[in-house]
């Protein structure tokens, strides 16, 4: 077998259980410190707890660690599990696999380019993402509309080819004294595959099931090839692309607009519009393609060196449907109304070189480098500039709205050995330096796309919101393990970090772990933390329009936010307690359980809709600062205001998480590998801070902004999983478990309604027959029974419909944890070689 640089000796390779899990034989790889690329996984048996033998390197610095053994809760998903995903979609998979870890199923405007996901319900800032243990830049694409996602920045995880990745190490524990004061939440090592032989092709295909009798959409194609090579000796390279097409799907109503008997005597052309009355598209997936490569390398120099590299490139072009504007918004040009889209071409890149060995046999060393940048330029189609028209008799109807660019250049040395100080192991210990330059910029959009009011749908950005910002950061950490008693595990981290624009923090971890028999064992983390503003929530600024509102989203380092009493960010602070039992009453069953609370103060949060004009409550320095930051609004609107990022609350996130796997074998009938994952989060503001005179009445967070960050994601979540294999076939049945979430909405801030969505249980079921020992055929369905969510607020609806109102055509809440798109079902052909 080709001796693999990281980890000698080690086969790839991981048996899944329902759950998707990972379970490996009782191999220990040779010693590597943490935060290296590439921990291949040891080859799979056919009996053991789920995840038994696997070696961690996240969470911990010491080498050899097995996952049974960890301090801290880990959870590992081979391969195989993350395959079993109706669409290969790395986000998904990790959400279908993690009750933890829940998954953006839909955005407004921008934030449908790129989804995100929440770990134990804090922002998906607050979750650290690592590629082969070495830290992954974020999104260019800040999600800036409500919702329990806003805010979002993190690194996009479906740049990343599933067919590359050989497993998943899930750190649900407070990290930041270890990898960076942004993993609060945790930590997501994604660790990418390194066989030098062999590969596979994938080929996938589905869609959504039809609903009123109008096409379900959402048609995907996606196709992939991994290949393993060796190109000279002692080296080896893992090659992965993928290609994948994912069409619109529709699951609005009636834009009220268009069946209003006054509109349609004043305007009868409506009737012809295309597809009428559905003629609004907004509320559904973004239309994209997108192709994808992932590269990994290492070459042994010599028996103490190594070098090693890696990197992935992604090329997404997309398009989503916007509100529809009205036959009189432009008759000479658009005599039926017409549906701007937003345009999305986003180039996303990262690469990591690095070089490690051992320094007179004792010290392990890794020194590396890496940058990664994401660019999206942003467009409008099939929309005019209305004003421009008037005024000039001409508009163009494709604009260049402008563009985001992000990105992250990291340098890290990380040295560790073991000292013999007379414990019942050694002590292990490392230190290491890590010097970090982020980048984010806002480029203004064409003249024609920002002239006045901008092009319909999406003005370009202006010149006052266009601008380059950095930020600087140098970093030390030190690290102790050790078993002072047998049976007895201490593990002491401490961090230093020093932030060009914010100072200096300084947050330890200490976790410790006694096995009192290899059947119990008890484990406890206290750790803070903490969270510098990330360079988009700092300096964000555009203008979010809709047919009936304008609403300009205000940068807080800005002088129109000082004008509303908000001077910056500043960073978020954390405590992280957690306490949890380990137990393995026989042989072929594993069970974990582990209580957590995490507290943030100064929170950074999204505020809710703050009005200039046109709400129930108006604040006339919201005007002020709207005309300071030099925005030109929509003179046809009926309500303007703004939306500033601020440190408004203190919240507590309590919770619970719970695993058991089983493997059991019934002889002729084949065997099952059962599994049941359970998360209880409770996420609650303890404390909002007070706004600014300059606001008041109005608060920086109304009820729907609380109710984001309290219910709008379920407490509870838990999956019940089934992996039956008999012969030639596999049967994987997962029964997904959804607690009640609930959100709050008001046309004007006067009178709020909740949209509940009941508990729901959600069927998905995958059949595989394999072919010989290479074809493997394979259909499914994710939400097999077609389950949709309750329907927002009848009263709200009533509401809007009257009001004319074109937020009517978001029928299902967009929070739905599940999605509002029912059951997509699928077909898939693999072969190995």
């Amino acid at each position: 077998m080709h001796k693999a640089i990281l980890h000698s000796g080690v086969a790839a390779g991981v048996l899944s259980c329902g759950l998707g899990l990972a379970q490996a034989a009782d191999d220990k790889p040779a010693a590597a410190p943490a935060d290296t690329p590439a921990a291949a996984v040891p080859a799979a048996v056919e009996a053991g707890p789920a995840n038994a033998g696997v070696v961690i390197v996240t969470g911990t610095r010491a080498a050899g660690l097995k996952v049974e053994n960890s301090a801290s809760p880990v959870q590992v998903l081979d391969a195989t599990s993350l395959g079993r995903t109706g669409q290969p979609d790395l986000l998904q998979a990790l959400s279908q696999n993690l009750p933890s870890l829940n998954a953006q199923a839909f955005g407004g405007d921008m934030a449908n380019m790129t989804l995100s996901a929440r770990l134990r319900g804090l922002s998906p800032n607050n979750t650290l993402v690592l590629v082969n243990g070495k830290r992954r830049h974020g999104t260019s694409n800040l999600a800036v509309l409500g919702g329990p996602y806003q805010g979002g920045a993190a690194a996009d995880l479906n740049y990343i080819p599933v067919s590359a990745i050989d497993h998943i190490e899930v750190l649900q524990d407070g990290a930041a004294a270890q990898y960076g004061t942004d993993a609060i939440a945790g930590v997501v090592n994604i660790i990418l595959k390194q066989n030098a032989q062999g590969g596979n092709i994938n080929l996938n295909g589905g869609g959504y099931r039809d609903k009123d009798g109008r096409e379900g959409g959402g048609h995907t194609g996606d196709g992939s090839i991994n290949l393993g090579l060796a190109p000279f000796g002692d080296a080896w390279l893992n090659l992965t692309l993928e290609t994948k097409y994912h069409g619109f799907s529709d699951r609005g109503g009636i834009d009220p607009r268009v069946i209003s008997p006054a509109r349609l005597a004043a305007l009868p052309q409506l009737r012809n519009a295309a597809g009428y009355p559905y003629v609004n598209h907004i509320a559904g997936d973004a239309q994209y393609r997108q192709h994808i490569g992932a590269a990994n390398f290492g070459v042994d120099l010599n028996p103490d060196l190594q070098l090693y590299a890696f990197g992935t490139y992604g090329k997404k072009e997309a398009r989503a449907f916007e509100n529809y504007r009205m036959p009189d918004r432009l008759p000479a040009i658009y005599p039926t109304g017409f549906s701007p889209q937003e345009t999305f071409d986003e180039e996303d890149y990262a690469f990591t070189a690095g070089i490690k060995g051992r320094l007179a046999g004792d010290w392990r060393w890794d020194l590396s480098s890496t940058y990664g940048k994401d660019t999206a330029k942003l467009g409008v189609a099939h929309s005019a500039n209305v004003s421009l028209y008037a005024d000039t008799g001409s508009t163009p109807l494709t604009f260049y709205a402008g563009k985001f660019v992000a990105s992250q250049w990291t340098n890290n040395l990380d040295l560790s050995r073991e000292f013999d100080v007379g414990w019942s192991a050694p002590l292990n210990f490392a230190l290491g330096l890590e010097q970090r330059r982020d980048e984010y910029e806002i480029g203004a959009g064409d003249a024609a796309s920002r002239y006045k009011e901008g092009s319909q749908s999406f003005p370009g950005f202006s010149l006052t919101d266009a601008g380059s910002h950095s930020r600087n950061n140098r970093a030390a950490y030190a690290n102790l393990a050790g078993q002072p008693l047998k049976g007895w595990t201490v593990d002491l981290a401490g961090r230093y970090e020093h932030f060009s624009d914010f100072g200096s923090a300084r947050v330890g971890k200490l976790t410790s772990r006694y096995d009192f028999s290899p059947a119990v064992a008890v484990r406890a983390t206290y750790s803070n933390g903490f969270r510098a503003p990330t360079l988009a929530e700092s300096y964000y600024s555009a203008t979010n329009v809709s047919p009936r509102s304008a609403f300009v989203q205000l940068p807080p380092n800005s002088p129109g936010a000082r004008l509303v009493g908000v001077n910056g960010l500043r960073p978020e602070a954390s405590t992280n307690v957690s306490a949890g039992i380990v137990l393995n009453p026989a042989p072929d069953l594993a069970i974990t359980a582990d209580a957590y609370q995490i507290t943030i103060r100064d929170r950074i949060v999204g505020s809710g809709a703050l009005y200039g004009s046109g709400g129930a409550v108006n604040s006339p320095a919201v005007t002020a600062a709207i005309i300071a930051n030099g925005n030109v609004l929509d003179p046809t609107v009926v309500q303007t205001g703004i939306n500033i990022f601020s440190n408004a609350v203190n919240t507590r996130s309590r919770g619970l998480e719970f695993v058991a796997t089983l493997n059991s074998s019934y002889g002729a009938a084949g065997k099952v590998d059962w599994s049941l994952a359970a998360n209880y989060n409770k996420v609650q503001v303890i404390k909002i801070n007070q706004a600014p005179l300059q606001l008041q009445p109005q608060t920086l967070l109304d009820a729907s902004a609380i109710a984001d960050l309290e219910t709008a994601s379920p407490r509870v979540r838990v999956n019940l999983g089934a992996l039956w294999r008999f012969g030639n076939w596999t049967v994987n049945l997962r029964e997904a478990f959804y607690g009640r979430s609930s959100a709050l909405d008001s046309s004007d801030g006067s009178t709020y309604y909740k949209t509940e969505i009941k508990p729901a249980a959600i069927t998905d079921l995958e059949v595989s027959y394999r072919i010989g020992r290479a074809w493997t055929v394979s259909v499914g369905a994710n939400n097999l029974f077609n389950r949709y969510p309750d329907q927002v607020n009848a009263q709200l609806q009533a509401e809007r419909r009257a009001n004319l109102d074109n937020a009517a055509v978001t029928v299902y809440p967009t929070f739905s944890p599940f999605g509002i798109n029912g059951g997509y079902y699928y077909g898939r052909v693999g072969v190995k070689f």
